[in-house]
């Protein structure tokens, strides 16, 4: 046996010596048979040892056996993949010790903690090459018939494929199976690319986090997502929430989608009705011998029709019904919500606004807004408050930063907390070893912990004298929109320091005033006129901000949120403070009329979101920090800043607005509007389809016993117009009558008195036109049954085609304008009308139609014109504000 190893070790020592002349990929393979041969060989002296009865214990491991760990003999890192992740996944602190703590494994890694990797290109391929790339592995495609199955689950879907199933077997029961399948089968129907920093040849980098590569060092600020597993190797206050990574919060649904649910579960219940009600009809005038056949004969007769004769009578009847339900649901809705939706989101990102989740629509219920001061400025690289007091330090104050950074060691640190509004670091002055704490944050609250302040000369002197004077220059400052910053220190004592070491926490009182700086928010230069554009669609704007009254009040009225003069009461303007301690009645009395919330903390932000929706309005929140993530969550449609914004605020919200500018708010909302008017559109126009063939099929079965439209001709009127009908509204751009109209809010009716009128004069001009061909179209045009049918089929699709052109504007009577512009409507009515000239002159055997002549084109194309002066002609008509049902509820 030791013969045999032996021999074994000699070949794998010559299997590991690669040949310096081998490509990449024979490399590769190479690696591969030796990995393989190598496992075998250390596998064979043990298997040729054991018995069959052997093989069938399990056997122990000796205490003294010793687990290897092979590397690669020319890898340039000393740690392998298999100890990482050991080290990272199972918080392994005996492994990062063995790996001499955090230093260690940078160094195992060939990174300098100063300056980080070189990020050459032979640096990275061999950092892939060895622990792989920064992505995650992609989860199978989902199929086909995934997709299908999901489908089913649908109410709708479930609906059609039972009226499918029965008029398939009644088909094969009335015509056999080969006409039967011929005339009723056919005829049934988006991880983000997150930019992160890291530190490559002593330079800071921002790269694409699937860029990241093992041994990288990554500089992450409040609210950034953490980019991949890591070791921490400096910084100050780290805290990380893990609560997204334990699952998704449960989907709400928007108000356009509980009006939407709402719209198609009542005109499910209607068609439902009517079809049980036309069966029963039916049956009844069919066992009372009420009904004849073609000869004159009475159909049923007691004792002496056969039963195969009811059978097949029995069966037509149930198919007349089923159509009428096929035709009553509104299939196309769901396919013309998803066309507007999805067209909208392609055109609102080139309008800087991605759309995250699909709830856009929304916007055009939107009744209230409620802002910071985040899309109003100017943005800056880095933070813009430590960014503007630098470069006031080093430009104006010339002062050396680096050479004080070196005069100095960091000792504690407290973020900046929003409640609190400032922030403070404790550190050492190295020259001699004298410790200092120094505060920054809301000038009024660094004021309030300071006893003296430094004079022009440097001279320390009592505060308390001076203190009102110093609250008048803050609120100065303030009110000439100024964001005023403190500054602050004390000199800590030795023993002092002892305490706080063990407390850590920072001296907060007693200190000395330094200086008070004014900072100027420069307005972008279209906030003003986005605002007013907002206010006068009836959108309220309410600006909630950490400031200070004053600089609220004056930032507020720069932007138009409020205007000079306007009354200035508690009601308008007040404190988060003052706010949070209401009662709920009295929050939710007060909520509406306010307009400015100043000096508010995140909770406040969230209260007032969560009041506003009690009261039935429909919120937006905008937002950038992290500690916005709670009310973008709860609003309506949150709105976060795609440059500013943290990743957090991003991931809690539904819309980014890519550029941080307000104007693009307003720019949302005009897209939202859009939305909601184009999906309005199309229910206007399929509710006239579906009413005008419900009644006409409901009156005839009811009268004649038969049905003028057959399931298949329906249903084609269902695809050409529900498909093409959608796509053609869902097109239609935003326009500036979107915006002068009040919100529609939280429950307001999807269908309007508008609606309403147009879409009930436009059915009853078509019924009126369908029921005199069907009664006595063939006396008046001296045409066949047959003839007379394909009149009906084709005036009835004509109609549609005519009247979506009405169904573009709902309120306006010339419904051409702008038709121009929407080369894609006149594509899809051409499409259209093509389809149907096909569907009669050469598909008669499946339409069940007959050729027509030039002359019945004609005619029945302007019968079918006439709806154009009809609709004008019912514009004129006016209507009440108040919706036509609630007068109904209000009679009950």
């Amino acid at each position: 046996m030791a013969t045999i190893l032996h021999a074994n070790l000699v070949s794998i020592e010559y299997l590991l010596q690669v040949p310096a002349n081998l490509s990449k990929p024979k490399k590769k393979w190479h690696s591969i048979f030796t990995t393989i041969y190598c496992s075998r060989t250390f596998s064979a002296p043990v298997n040729k040892s054991q018995t069959p009865k052997e093989k069938t214990k399990a056997i122990p491991l000796a205490s003294s056996h010793v687990s290897l760990t092979v590397t690669r003999e020319n890898s340039p890192f000393h740690i392998d993949q298999t100890t990482l992740i050991e080290l990272l996944q199972d918080k392994n602190i005996e492994t990062l010790c063995t790996n001499d703590g955090v230093d260690g494994v940078a160094s195992a890694l060939g990174t300098d903690i100063e300056v980080g990797i070189s990020g050459s290109v032979e640096d990275i391929a061999c950092r892939h090459e060895a622990f792989g790339s920064n992505t995650y592995k992609k989860p199978p495609t989902k199929s086909f018939f995934h997709f299908v199955v999901e489908a089913f689950k649908d109410l709708t879907i479930m609906i059609l494929l039972g009226c499918a199933a029965l008029s398939l077997g009644f088909g094969i029961k009335e015509h056999g199976p080969k006409e039967g399948r011929t005339d009723n089968l056919t005829s049934y129907k988006v991880s983000y690319n997150i930019q992160i920093d890291v530190v490559r040849r002593g330079r800071r980098h921002q790269i694409s986090i699937f860029d990241i590569v093992v041994g990288d060092i990554v500089c992450l600020k409040i609210g950034d997502q953490v980019p991949a597993d890591g070791l921490f190797l400096d910084g100050h206050s780290l805290q990380v929430d893990e609560s997204s990574m334990t699952g998704e919060s449960d989907h709400v649904e928007t108000p356009l989608q509980a009006r939407l649910n709402k719209l198609t579960s009542s005109i499910g219940k209607v068609g439902l009705a009517v079809a049980l009600l036309v069966l029963v009809v039916l049956l009844v005038r069919y066992f009372t011998g009420n009904t004849t056949d073609e000869n004159g004969n009475r159909e049923f007769n007691r004792g002496k029709t056969k039963a195969d004769d009811i059978i097949n009578a029995v069966v037509g009847i149930v198919a007349a019904a089923v159509t009428i339900v096929v035709v009553a649901i509104p299939v196309g809705l769901p396919l013309a919500v998803t066309l507007t939706l999805a067209y909208s989101m392609k055109r609102m990102m080139a309008d800087q606004a991605m759309v995250r989740k699909l709830a856009c629509e929304t916007m055009g219920s939107d009744t209230t807004i409620c802002t910071d001061k985040t899309g109003t400025e100017f943005e800056f690289s880095g933070s813009p408050t430590e960014k503007a007091i630098l470069s006031w330090a080093v430009l104006e104050l010339n002062m050396d930063m680096e050479k004080t950074k070196r005069s100095y060691a960091i000792l504690h640190v407290e973020a900046f907390n929003s409640q609190k509004k400032r922030s403070g670091i404790l550190i050492g002055k190295n020259d001699d070893d004298t410790v200092h704490v120094h505060w920054k944050g809301a000038a009024e609250i660094i004021l309030a912990m300071c006893s003296s302040y430094y004079d022009a000369s440097g001279n320390v002197k009592d505060l308390n004298i001076e203190r009102v004077k110093f609250e008048q220059i803050i609120q100065g400052m303030a009110a000439s929109s100024l964001r005023c910053i403190a500054f602050a220190h004390k000199q800590i004592p030795a023993e002092e320091y002892e305490n706080l070491k063990v407390q850590k926490k920072l001296k907060e009182d007693n200190l000395t005033l330094l200086a008070l700086v004014g900072i100027k928010d420069p307005r972008r230069p279209g906030v003003k006129k986005a605002v007013e554009d907002c206010q006068y669609a009836g959108v309220n704007i309410k600006m909630i901000t950490g400031d200070t009254v004053f600089t609220a009040k004056a930032i507020a009225t720069e932007c138009g949120i409020l205007r000079p003069g306007e009354d200035m009461s508690s009601d308008v303007v007040v404190e988060g403070e003052v706010f949070r301690n209401y009662t709920p009645k009295e929050r939710m009395e007060k909520v509406e009329k306010i307009c400015v919330m100043a000096r508010s903390s995140p909770f406040d932000k969230l209260l007032m979101v969560q009041c506003l929706k009690q009261k039935g309005h429909v919120v937006a929140v905008t937002g950038d920090g992290t500690n916005d993530a709670p009310a973008l969550k709860e609003a309506d449609i949150g709105l976060s800043m795609g440059i500013q914004g943290t990743e957090v605020a991003k991931e809690s919200s539904d819309i980014v607005i890519l550029d941080d500018n307000f104007a693009s708010v307003a720019t949302v909302l005009r897209w939202g509007r859009c939305v909601y008017n184009n999906i309005q559109k199309f229910i206007q126009f399929q509710l006239t389809v579906n009413v005008a063939a419900l009644c006409i099929n409901f009156v005839a079965a009811v009268s004649a016993g038969e049905v003028p439209l057959t399931a298949v001709q329906l249903l084609w009127v269902n695809l050409i117009m529900d498909t093409f009908g959608a796509l053609a509204l869902a097109t239609e751009r935003p326009t500036r009558e979107s915006m002068e109209k009040p919100p529609v809010g939280r429950t307001e009716p999807l269908i309007t008195n508008i609606m309403w009128r147009n879409l009930l004069a436009q059915a009853l001009y078509q019924i009126a036109v369908l029921l005199t061909l069907q009664f006595s179209g063939e006396s008046i045009f001296v045409v066949t049954k047959k003839v007379n049918d394909t009149l009906i089929f084709n005036t009835f699709v004509l109609c549609q085609v005519f009247n979506e052109f009405n169904a573009r504007k709902l309120e306006k009577k010339n419904v051409f304008e702008g038709i121009h512009k929407n080369k894609l409507f006149m594509g899809i009515i051409a499409i259209t009308i093509l389809l149907q000239v096909v569907m009669v002159e050469f598909l008669k055997r499946f339409a069940h139609t007959e050729r027509l002549n030039w002359g019945q084109w004609g005619a029945w194309i302007a019968i079918a014109a006439m709806s154009w002066p009809i609709g004008w002609v019912v514009e004129c008509i006016p209507v009440p504000e108040k919706p036509i049902f609630s007068y109904l509820k209000w009679r009950k």
